[in-house]
């Protein structure tokens, strides 16, 4: 695959999770997210990303949002569960990414807010129609994802390399 081929980055902000005695990091996902999961997982296959790698951070309201949303999928994606995408910054979300190897066409970041929203907005030097403007209007909610899309290496991907060509969310 050439480094000019259009690649896509999907951010999808984990579902829904239950506020808990737990740490942070294991809360499970509340009712509504345990909905919400599957829809995203419908929306994404609807349009037609074929995803070839799904980077997920280790927290259980993430893992679990992944179960749910690639059950909805043709077929499963190679998953890389990713501690560092737990509690990480743009920077560091930013250094995740240009980690991935060439031959990745489209990929999921399976994580939190603030990174995920971060990552979007600063990827996104232009949009298509109003997704700029609905994403900065209602902000980044549980199960929402953005797709950036972009020309080049993983390696260069950094601020304002891409335009958001899709952002939905469960409201939509």
């Amino acid at each position: 695959m050439s480094v000019d081929t259009p690649r896509r980055i999907v951010l999808l902000r984990h579902a829904k999770a239950e506020w808990s005695q737990d740490s942070d990091h294991e809360r499970p996902l509340a009712e509504r997210g345990r909905k919400d999961a599957p829809v995203a997982g419908r929306k994404l296959v609807d349009s037609g990303i074929d995803l070839d790698l799904a980077l997920c951070s280790t927290a259980a309201r993430t893992r679990e949002t992944w179960k749910l949303a690639v059950h909805e999928m043709p077929h499963r994606p190679r998953t890389v569960y990713e501690e560092r995408l737990y509690e990480a910054s743009l920077g560091e979300l930013i250094a995740l990414i240009n980690e991935i190897p060439d031959d990745v066409h489209d990929l999921l970041v399976i994580g939190h807010n603030p990174g995920m929203h971060a990552v979007a907005d600063a990827l996104s030097e232009s949009a298509e129609g109003d997704a700029l403007t609905r994403m900065t209007r209602g902000g980044f909610p549980t199960a929402a994802f953005a797709v950036v899309e972009f020309t080049g290496s993983w390696k260069g991907v950094e601020h304002g390399v891409g335009r958001l060509v899709e952002y939905w969310t469960p409201n939509d």
